[in-house]
């Protein structure tokens, strides 16, 4: 049997396989038997009944299958708490924000085409399954929150009992489960006195008006006639019967009518009734018979005149329009298309106001074949010239000439809009090239993305100077034509070495050639060794030894530097050698020493004259036309292809040359030679011509017609505008552009101002028209034909011109339609008839005397004496003429310092670079003037002869740049052999203020260093000292002159400069080498007679290079002059030293300097430059030497010397122009603002001015008074004489003005100021003048008006993120006035609405002590300061009341009551004074004495307008209250509480 641990064990499955795609697929998994601790083990150890399958049927996916198969996601779940779901995991009591919660969904793979389940492992190949849960939150319940109570109202009755009221009203309605809404009212009795007499318990109620019906036809009028025995038939005198009457003038009108105006006015006059009856103060009705209980009084009217209501009827919708998009875009690839429909009869009455007109829906092009449309993009013009002076500061402007300006620059270019695709739309022109750059520009509006660079950095190389070595010596005086060389005069040459430049740097003097018969030697030209004969050879030369006793002389030195470069009459050049005696002859039989005059030679050198002519040349001119190659450069458009350059053809270069004498000037070309002369013409590579390209004209500006308020056909005149850019400027003599660039003209002005085309036009009134006759024929006045009535009129829809127009049109367009029909009066035989008012006479003066107007009596109410009453019926008004006084005085604040404005500003076209324009200094700044009448009305400010401002002078500070000294000379090379560095400085003169560009970096003296490598030669300062003297022995043989003795020479202790032409001039001692400093003085042997005389020693050897201490010597050597005598030898002929390092032996390395800062051209202020450094020799012991020292060794050097770098350029913040001005914030009143911007093109760079921080600038608005329609204040509920029932409230819609602050007052002026505004109130178009309201009757309870909307409260958690949106709510209290009809109550009611905005409001309980008493008072509060009742806390407050019950005030819910069977006893303040129990009683019916405190439940109890969750009812309480045990009535609310445990 299997063993008992030993169980199977299985993989995954395996991937679907199968050949086809569907259900028709396999798929495995391996299956084998393993002990219990993990190691396989046999099948036949485990039971194979319950081996699990191997292999099973499966659905294998393919890639088509993902258009079959998709995730069905299901609707989320209500939010379930987290601790719902937890087992054993309590609940939290205390909500705070919100509680943490998860809901849950369906997700299921679906086939697409009918919905049906599938596997999930199919939608899973090609999508995970979609998450199942989230996290969600579940609001804390949110309790009704309600105001305080307002004040008590005054008591129902005079006298006997009554009830006084407060009410209050919903700040925040219930919401999540929260609270319901407390009682709103709450009543106490109140007893004035006894009655005197019986109290009036009768009251005559009106009820509402019936609808208005038409009475009967005339047919049944006149059967009904008949059937009264010929009652009504008409009489030959004429008609007798007032109905009669009645229905020949209403034919004669109507068949007037029907001829003269439109059938949209066909409005039918009926009649409607309204009910009298007679109530008892406990709401029951009186019958017929006891109406006298109301009585005496007069009864209104029962039946009126009205107009029977029609409904709007339209016609049927017209086709769509076209779609307004007409082409395809992918951004926006819908458009709209309209519809309307025409009104046949417009609303009269009460009737159905017309629907909406016209309307409009979304739509798409019809068509496959529609042309894309319009898109945009961004051109620009060509880039400018390179500009270096746009980046030097306010100093180098100052002080730099332009003209040679080089180095990096920055150029520019405009930027514009055009249409990107105008190929498809527009017919190409003839030149591509041009259709293609120079397309029309648009308004910059239309273009999006990034707007190109304006400006950008550019190079403009700068000359390379010429550099040149110094002058080489003079070489010898030839002949000026070797052919002739009979002549004296010749030519020297003197070089200069140069390999950057173009010309022969060479200078040829003339001189005169001396000959002389007895010189032997002659001037030789060294030319090419090919010329000479290979077997040349050197001859002997002849010479002469002294014997043993001759004297002996060295050898001449060699010939000095010339002392003058140049000769004249007193100055000439000459040069010396010297030679000296090296032994003394021996007396007798040997040659003489000569003299020392004979020592030393002079001879004259440079004799040609310092007068000198040479050639001079000037500029090179411009590149022009040569006549030959002229007609190949032509203009743009036939001109030949140009090479990369934009080179054409080649032209001709001149320029001046001139002979001139030097510190003399000009003179004639014969006094210069001829053969050096330089050439005056040279050919050129001739550039292209470029004409001007601009673009075409931009369309013309849009017009915006806009008209005058007040007017409403005076325009505004209005200018548009179109322009053209330049993309390409002209030059090398190309086309130029043309003047005009923008075109400006005036609008075209329309005949009908926009808004105003269509008015409506009134009619006359028709005649008024009563109740029927046999309706009113029991009315008092009904046989005079008098009375109440109502008139019609017609109205139509004219154009401005006067034409007729559909009255749709000023249905859409026009102000309100004007009123139809109004009430009328017929004057009874009694009335008191009058004309109307005239208008009020003139005013002779302002402020200055009355003026009056007047009415008088017509007809027979001229003999009636009540007419003649003045006081009832006045004849004439007075009132005082007007006082138009006006003030002016400033408002508000002064507005930003503005720079006169010049020129059209685009705020995306242009570009000023701070520096370039004038951006600073005299402005203005604005300060808005107000003009207020004498009654402090705001008027127009033309009264107060003001344009609207004060404007006042200012400034806007110039920046001022760092301003540095100029550079100081650069010192001389800190080395006087070798690499060393120079350096000059500026120091700080200004520093910068208001914006300037700021300083480099200064030291702590404020001054700014610059440091550059130099070279020193090291030759160039050499020591100068004067040939030795003659020997003088100290131990003197005096006959044989031999000995020991001494060898002076004066040395010139001052270093000397040294130039080709010799030492020039004195210079510091320490730039010469101290170690070559010549000694002054020498001793040696003179040699004797007979003895053997050498010449100076010879140079030493040189060592070779060591590293280390060595055996190798040095070697210098001498020779015999004279041989010695008989017996006697000569010296050692060489001498030698053993090499040392660093003393008589040096190794030479080349080293290498670090690099130089980045030098420019003295032109340039930034771009290209190069970076030097020095490579020096230098020796062993650390000395710098000559570079030949290293040269010689062919020493390895593969160092770059120089390198490019680049100087950022200091770019100063470029800025756009300024905006047009934005139209004002507000439309009037005395904040309103115009603004302007400018926008960073480019940011600053380097050192360049920074950018300004003012990027906006405002002005006030002139000032405007506000004008609007405001409705008057409701008046109160009337029902004409009657006291209570069915009335009507009235209210006036007037023209008022006020500042635009809102707290400011308004007030009401003359209508015609409103006349242009629509007629509408807050955006209100429909506008309610009269509503039906109820006049409650004495003991009636009923419901209050709605309360204003409360503000926006905004529900949410404060500091944890969470909105849950905003809400207002309004409420309708209870009142009552007799206790008994507390049980016919309706019940208060409250309705919410969503809002936006509103401020999120916390809640907490506050309390403070007493005076006189241990119970605190206990109120809620709201985080605005509003003491409320509700909300939430987070807390709970225990209170004892006098019978030690304690109320709390459980949170959750947000209200503090008191427990069941108890009731909250409110302090006169209305907060929580105590809890009391509630004595339960019956209610006394009349007469009953046995109590006074009674409590009933209210019959049919119903919820509040919105349904309030946990509430199950409402009960009502009477309670004692005072000391007197008055009857108090407490309305309160009591509901269970449910707590989460």
């Amino acid at each position: 049997p299997p063993a008992k641990n030993d169980k199977s064990f299985i993989c995954p499955w395996g991937r679907c396989m199968g050949s086809d795609c569907g259900p028709g697929g396999s798929q495995s998994r391996a299956v084998w038997c393993a002990h219990v601790d993990g190691w396989t083990t046999l099948h036949t150890n485990c039971h194979q009944a319950q081996r699990p399958s191997n292999q099973r049927n499966c659905f294998r996916v393919c890639d088509w299958h993902k258009d079959l198969y998709d995730w069905q996601l299901g609707a989320w779940n209500e939010c379930v708490p987290v601790s719902a779901r937890t087992f054993g995991a309590a609940r939290q009591f205390m909500c705070s924000g919100g509680e943490e919660g998860i809901q849950i969904r369906e997700v299921g793979c679906t086939l697409k085409a009918d919905g049906s389940p599938a596997e999930d492992a199919i939608c899973e190949y090609f999508e995970p399954k979609p998450r199942l849960e989230q996290a969600c939150l579940i609001p804390c319940p949110q309790d009704c929150v309600v105001t305080e109570y307002s004040p008590w109202t005054s008591c129902s009755k005079t006298c006997g009992t009554g009830l006084r009221n407060r009410v209050r009203s919903v700040l925040v309605p219930p919401l999540f489960g929260g609270a319901g809404c407390p009682n709103l009212t709450e009543f106490q009795s109140c007893k004035l006195g006894a009655c005197v007499g019986p109290e009036g318990l009768y009251s005559l109620r009106v009820g509402p008006w019936t609808p208005c019906v038409l009475p009967q036809t005339r047919t049944a009028r006149q059967a009904k006639r008949r059937k009264g025995k010929g009652q009504g038939l008409r009489e030959r005198g004429g008609v007798k019967d007032p109905e009669t009457r009645e229905l020949i003038q209403k034919k004669r009108s109507r068949n007037r009518l029907n001829r003269q105006e439109s059938p949209f006015w066909d409005i039918q006059v009926g009649y409607q009734t309204r009910e009298v009856a007679c109530i008892h103060r406990n709401g029951s009705r009186v019958g017929l018979l006891c109406l006298h209980l109301c009585i005496p009084r007069e009864l209104p009217l029962t039946i009126q005149s009205c107009v029977l209501p029609k409904d709007c009827q339209v016609t049927e919708w017209t086709d769509w329009s076209a779609c307004s998009k007409a082409c395809a875009d992918p951004e926006s690839p819908r458009g709209n298309r309209t519809r309307r429909r025409q009104a046949l009869q417009v609303s009269v009455g009460e009737g159905v106001e017309c629907p909406v007109l016209e309307e409009t829906e979304s739509c798409e092009p019809p068509g496959g074949s529609v042309p894309p449309c319009a898109s945009y993009t961004w051109r620009t013009t060509e880039w400018s010239d390179c500009r270096v002076d746009v980046l030097l500061s306010q100093q180098d402007r100052r002080r730099t000439n332009m003209t040679g300006l080089c180095g990096g620059g920055l150029q520019t270019r405009e930027v514009f809009c055009v249409q990107a695709n105008a190929d498809k739309f527009w017919v190409p022109t003839a030149a591509a090239f041009l259709c293609k750059i120079s397309s029309r520009p648009v308004e910059n509006q239309l273009c999006t993305g990034p707007i190109p660079n304006r400006s950008q950095l550019c190079q403009i190389p700068c000359p390379i100077d010429c550099e040149v070595s110094p002058w080489g010596a003079w070489g010898p005086c030839i002949f000026e034509n070797c052919n002739d060389q009979t002549g004296k005069k010749g030519k020297k040459i003197n070089f200069k070495g140069s390999a950057l430049c173009e010309i022969d740097f060479f200078l040829a003097l003339y001189c005169v050639i001396m000959l002389f018969p007895h010189q032997k030697q002659t001037w030789r030209e060294l030319v090419d060794r090919n010329l000479c004969s290979s077997l040349a050879v050197l001859e002997p030369v002849s010479c002469e030894v002294p014997c043993a006793r001759d004297c002996v002389l060295s050898d001449w030195t060699p010939w000095s530097t010339c002392s003058q470069t140049c000769s004249s009459k007193t100055v000439e050049g000459k040069q010396m050698r010297t030679r000296s005696i090296l032994a003394y002859n021996a007396g007798e039989g040997g040659s003489l020493c000569p003299n020392s005059s004979a020592l030393q030679e002079v001879q004259n050198c440079n004799e040609h004259a310092c007068i000198v002519y040479h050639w001079q040349t000037g500029p090179w001119g411009p590149c022009t036309e040569d006549p030959s190659t002229a007609p190949l450069n032509t203009s743009a458009g036939t001109r030949p292809a140009a090479d990369a350059q934009g080179l054409c053809s080649m032209g001709v270069q001149t320029r001046k040359v001139m002979c001139v004498r030097v510190n003399v000037g000009q003179v004639p070309p014969k006094k210069c030679p001829e053969a050096p002369r330089p050439s005056t013409m040279r050919p050129c590579q001739l550039p292209c011509k470029k004409d001007c390209i601009v673009t075409p004209f931009s369309d013309w500006t849009e017009c915006s017609v806009s008209c005058d308020s007040g007017t409403q056909n005076k325009f505004v005149k209005r200018k548009q505008s179109r322009r053209r850019l330049v993309i390409q400027m002209p030059s090398n003599g190309g086309q130029d552009c043309p003047l005009v660039l923008e075109e400006e003209k005036d609008c075209e002005v329309p005949k009908v101002c926009p808004g105003f085309r269509y008015k409506w036009k009134t009619h006359k009134w028709r005649k008024c028209q009563l109740v029927p006759w046999v309706l009113r024929k029991e009315t008092p006045g009904a046989q005079e034909t008098c009375g109440p009535g109502l008139q019609t009129r017609a109205v139509s829809c004219r154009q401005l011109d006067g034409t007729q127009a559909d009255i749709s049109e000023c249905l859409k367009s026009a102000k309100a339609m004007p009123a139809i029909t109004q009430r009328c009066q017929l004057p009874c035989q009694d009335d008191c008839q009058l004309t109307n008012w005239s208008k009020f006479s003139s005013c002779t003066a302002d402020c200055v005397g009355v003026r009056t107007r007047k009415r008088a009596l017509i007809g027979r109410s001229k003999k009636k004496d009540k007419c003649k009453n003045t006081q009832m019926y006045p004849l004439s008004e007075t009132q005082y003429c007007p006082c138009d006084k006006y003030n002016a005085q400033p408002v508000g604040k002064w507005s930003d310092c503005i720079l006169p404005e010049g020129g059209r500003a685009d705020g995306t076209a242009a570009m000023k670079v701070q520096g370039d324009v004038k951006e600073c200094g005299q402005g203005y700044r604005y300060q808005a003037m107000v003009c207020y009448g004498q009654d402090n009305r705001l008027v127009e400010t033309s009264r107060c002869n003001s344009h609207g401002y004060i404007e006042e002078a200012c400034i806007i500070p110039c920046p001022s740049d760092c301003k540095l000294s100029e550079w100081s000379n650069w010192s001389r090379c800190s080395k006087s052999c070798g690499s060393g560095v120079k350096v000059r400085s500026k120091w700080l003169r200004e520093k910068p203020y208001n914006g300037g560009r700021p300083c480099p970096k200064l030291d702590h003296i404020n001054q700014v260093y610059e440091v550059v490598p130099c070279q020193s030669d090291c030759s160039q300062y050499v020591w100068v000292a004067e040939p030795w003297s003659v020997w003088k022995v100290s131990n003197v043989d005096l006959k044989e002159n031999c000995g020991e003795g001494v060898q002076t020479r004066k040395v010139r202790y001052l270093c000397m400069l040294n130039t080709v032409d010799g030492p020039s001039e004195a210079v510091e001692d320490y730039l010469c080498d101290p170690e070559e400093m010549p000694l002054g003085a020498r001793e040696s042997r003179l040699p004797c007679p007979e003895d053997c005389v050498l010449n100076d020693w010879g140079a030493w050897s040189r060592c070779s290079m060591v590293s280390k201490p060595s055996a190798e010597h040095r070697v210098r050597t001498a020779y015999a002059l004279r041989y010695p005598g008989v017996g006697r030898q000569c010296p050692e002929l060489s001498d030698r030293e053993l090499c040392s390092l660093n003393l008589n032996c040096f190794n030479y390395f080349y080293n290498i300097t670090d690099w130089s800062t980045c030098q420019l051209s003295p032109n340039a202020v930034c771009g290209s430059g190069i970076k030097t450094r020095m490579l020096d020799c230098v020796r062993s012991d650390g000395k710098s030497v000559d570079i030949k020292f290293c040269e010689e060794l062919s020493l390895e050097k593969n160092w770059q010397m120089n390198v490019s770098c680049t100087v950022e350029c200091p770019v100063n913040c470029q800025l756009s122009e300024w905006s047009v001005w934005s139209e004002c914030s507000q439309t009037c009143g005395l904040e309103g603002k115009m603004q302007r911007q400018r926008s960073v093109v480019q940011a600053s760079q380097g050192d360049g001015r920074p950018c300004p921080s003012q990027m906006e600038q405002w002005k006030p608005c002139p000032v405007r008074p506000c004008y609007r329609w405001q409705y008057s204040p409701w008046s109160e509920c009337r029902v004409e004489s009657v006291v209570c029932g069915h009335g009507t409230r009235y209210r006036n819609l007037s023209c008022f003005v006020s500042d635009g602050s809102g707290d400011g007052e308004s007030s009401m002026v003359d209508e015609e100021l409103c006349s242009s505004l629509k007629l509408a109130v807050n955006g209100d178009k429909k506008i309610i003048l009269k509503e039906a309201c109820t006049l409650p009757c004495p003991g009636e309870c009923y419901l209050m008006e709605w309360s204003d909307w409360s503000s926006c409260v905004n529900i949410c958690v404060k500091g944890a993120g969470v909105d849950f949106g905003s809400v207002q709510v309004r409420s309708r209290a209870v009142l009552a006035q007799e206790p008994e009809n507390l049980q016919l109550c309706p019940d208060q009611a409250w309705e919410s609405q969503p809002c936006t905005g509103g401020e999120c409001f916390e809640y907490k309980w506050f309390s403070s002590s007493r005076p006189n008493s241990s119970r605190p008072v206990v109120w809620c509060q709201r985080s605005d300061g509003l003491n409320v009742t509700g909300g939430s806390a987070s807390t709970f407050i225990h209170i004892l009341s006098k019978s030690k019950l304690a109320s709390r005030c459980p949170l959750q819910a947000g209200m503090c009551m008191c427990e069941e069977g108890f009731t909250e006893v409110l302090s006169p303040a209305g907060q929580l004074d105590q809890c009391a129990p509630i004595p339960v009683l019956e209610i006394p019916t009349a007469g009953d004495k046995k109590g006074d405190v009674k409590t009933s439940r209210a019959i049919n109890p119903t919820l509040p307008t919105t349904i309030q969750p946990g509430r199950t009812g409402r009960t009502w309480y009477l309670q004692p209250y005072g000391p007197g045990q008055s009857i108090t009535y407490l309305l309160i609310t009591y509901f269970w509480m449910k707590y989460f445990n």
